[in-house]
């Protein structure tokens, strides 16, 4: 999967500009605060529908403006089931924070889902440590992405699994827990049960692709292990009984208390407590690694490699980390984007195909870099 063209319009800094990307590796220089992220923001937004800065209305909205509009152009390898060869595919989304329009190869799209199932990307960017240290929300949603673009059974059982969810805490909130509260957990348990099992075999393989490369970042951290924790006490009881058992609690409560809803993934590493035992910097490591190994599984499953985008790297990891990150994306096939004040040392040694933009006062310039209007 490889980016041809990025527009951004009224887009935090940016009033109107356009770049094509190289196959290999963009550098995306520019002071702090000169708009860098907003381009890998921009990307994320397209295949996310939210920004790992947050959502539209968080401020991805230029000052003043009514909408904001991205395009993205890309190059993937077309599946099994077509021809062989490459396609061109074009999206394209207007969000003014609270509605939205988007169109995915000339055809408008109803879902934004749909839209954000075309494009392929995973970030690394100063938050990212969140997937070690931060809430269960944020590795659910690491888990269920990577599930959404390679199990194309997955999305369909996750709407079915949210909507019985959803209907079943309306009438825990009413309190009329006689109409209907026997239908919807049966809803909840048909769709959650093979939900939480595909989430299981996925951190499983993940885990297997994520070990080996972690090994190569942090060698002293030893090897990886990944524990699902399926959100009930699956090995005691199925969906269907512990959603029956939790009923006069969650009456109560006025919500659902268990279910794949409340899923979460823990990090082991052998001679450490738990994740809580591990440096800022070690935590860094460690989502890098799972990222990394997240693109890595989606490139082995769809046979083409999604987007990695670095945000920052430099000051997100030290200089040797740097150069292992590099060395081992020099042996995958993927288009990067990363951003700095300057150029990752060693980058130049690379054997790999290197296009520079430079951000400065809302503008982008370099070799196909067109600022506008």
């Amino acid at each position: 999967m490889q980016i041809t063209r990025l527009d951004l319009r009224r887009f935090r800094r940016f009033d109107d500009v356009s770049l094509s990307p190289v196959a290999g590796v963009n550098l995306i220089t520019g002071e702090n605060g000169a708009g860098k992220t907003s381009l890998l923001e921009a990307m994320h937004l397209m295949a996310y529908g939210r920004s790992f800065r947050g959502r539209v209305r968080d401020g991805l909205l230029k000052a003043g403006a009514p909408d904001l509009e991205v395009f993205v152009e890309w190059r993937e390898a077309r599946s099994a089931s077509e021809d062989a060869g490459i396609r061109v595919r074009r999206a394209g989304l207007r969000h003014s924070g609270q509605d939205w329009q988007g169109r995915l190869d000339g055809e408008n799209v109803a879902q934004l889902g749909d839209l954000c199932a075309a494009l392929a990307v995973v970030s690394f960017e100063p938050g990212s440590h969140a997937l070690v240290t931060g809430s269960a929300e944020t590795r659910r949603r690491f888990l269920d992405w990577g599930l959404f673009h390679v199990e194309h059974e997955f999305m369909p059982l996750w709407r079915r699994y949210v909507r019985a969810l959803k209907q079943r805490n309306a009438l825990l909130k009413s309190g009329r827990s006689q109409d209907g509260l026997d239908a919807w957990e049966h809803e909840m348990a048909e769709a959650g049960e093979p939900l939480s099992r595909r989430r299981q075999l996925y951190l499983e393989s993940l885990q297997d692709t994520m070990a080996p490369l972690l090994d190569g970042l942090a060698p002293a951290l030893g090897r990886v292990g990944l524990e699902y924790l399926p959100g009930w006490r699956r090995d005691a009881m199925p969906l269907a009984d512990a959603l029956l058992l939790a009923r006069d609690r969650d009456l109560q409560a006025g919500y659902t208390s268990v279910g794949p809803h409340r899923a979460d993934w823990r990090i082991h590493f052998p001679g450490l407590p738990g994740r809580e035992a591990l440096s800022r910097g070690q935590a860094k490591v460690t989502a890098l690694a799972a990222i990394l190994a997240q693109a890595s599984q989606h490139a082995a499953r769809r046979r083409a490699w999604p987007v990695i985008a670095l945000d920052d790297l430099g000051s997100e990891l030290d200089r040797l980390h740097q150069a292992r990150v590099l060395a081992w994306l020099e042996g995958s096939d993927a288009q990067i984007f990363i951003t700095g004040t300057e150029a990752p040392p060693g980058l130049k040694a690379l054997d790999m195909q290197v296009g520079t933009f430079h951000v400065e006062h809302g503008n982008v310039s370099g070799p196909d870099a067109t600022p506008r209007g």
